[in-house]
């Protein structure tokens, strides 16, 4: 009588392991497959910020406060990052020979191609595309980092560039910046009149200390040509005054920028709260949730706070050189 057990023994033992079917096969490269493209969507620098959830397969994006200062540690120069090649062809020739530019140009043209271009409409699903919440109490100004200088058009002069860095330096500012219509609308729900009067109220009774500078981010050319040639109906909505602090920026904002002051997502607006010299005291993303709002217009009214003791303190200060000053003068004249 024929023993299957025997004969199944035998076949692994001669020929070894069977042969999956075809369709177990089919079925493992579709699970693959259908893993790689769901891992594909993730940000590679928001991986500690992921959490899998326990009654799905894929993985959701979990915000979480920003804990820690974000930004550049050297201060913002006019001139930086405007988007410019103005060297000549010898000093661009040295690039090809110089092999640490060459590094750094090959590191940033690879961040550049490994985004995927539909990675941002991907992740909008996510909390509305909301990167990070908003940190509780401002930053310390020992500890906080710089927000970089930026360069482009303004609604005063649509000819002549403009570097942020002058505008924003000696004024506590409220800046946001987007790149879209839900971005914009985004950033409203912390800066809006409507949404927050008691932030406008601040900075309408601080004009001398307190500003809010916008900072519209169109690196695409055709969308970047359609909004210079509408600016007409933005100056109809701001008052003269805001003209220039309202950027059109084309150029200059690298991969490298947005991963250093967390603009992770091109399609979501993000609101950043600076001291007088251009430190990032306090930032949020997306739209407000919770006590974002009310975080933001009390770290306002304590940058304003500092900057009224700071400025108290300049005249104190600049009478006691002056007293000093003249001590050693009339010593000089004794002796």
């Amino acid at each position: 009588m024929f023993d299957r057990s025997f004969f199944l023994s035998f076949r692994s033992i001669a020929f070894g392991r069977p042969k999956t079917c075809t369709l177990c096969q089919w079925r493992a490269s579709r699970t693959s497959a259908r893993v790689h493209v769901e891992s594909s969507r993730l940000f590679s620098s928001l991986q500690p910020y992921r959490a899998r959830a326990s009654t799905k397969d894929e993985e959701e994006f979990v915000p979480r406060p920003l804990g820690r200062p974000i930004g550049f540690a050297d201060p913002p120069q006019p001139g930086e990052n405007t988007g410019l090649d103005n060297r000549s062809l010898r000093q661009r020739r040295d690039d090809f020979v110089n092999w640490d530019r060459h590094l750094k140009r090959r590191k940033e043209l690879a961040q550049k191609m490994g985004k995927p271009y539909f990675r941002d409409f991907t992740n909008m699903k996510y909390r509305e595309g909301k990167s990070f919440l908003a940190n509780p109490k401002i930053f310390k100004a020992n500890v906080a980092l710089h927000f970089p200088n930026l360069h482009g058009k303004t609604l005063a002069s649509s000819k002549v560039p403009r570097d942020t860095t002058p505008v924003l330096r000696g004024k506590v500012s409220v800046v946001t910046v987007f790149s879209s219509v839900w971005g914009e609308a985004q950033v409203n729900t912390f800066t809006g009149m409507e949404q927050n009067p008691e932030l406008q109220e601040i900075l309408d009774n601080n004009k001398a200390m307190a500003q809010r500078v916008e900072i519209n981010i169109e690196e695409n050319a055709i969308k970047a040509w359609i909004v210079r040639l509408f600016q007409y109906r933005l100056r109809r909505q701001k008052t003269t005054e805001d003209w220039g602090k309202y950027f059109i920026v084309h150029r200059g904002v690298s991969e490298s920028i947005r991963e250093t002051i967390g603009l992770l997502n091109g399609r979501v607006g993000y609101v950043y709260l600076l001291d007088q010299d251009c430190r990032i005291r306090w930032a949020a993303s997306g739209n407000a949730e919770g006590d974002e709002k009310l975080n933001l217009t009390r770290g306002l009214k304590r940058l304003v706070e500092e900057a009224t003791r700071r400025k108290e303190k300049q005249p104190a200060k600049a009478q006691k050189v002056e007293e000093e000053l003249e001590t050693e003068a009339v010593a000089a004249g004794a002796s």
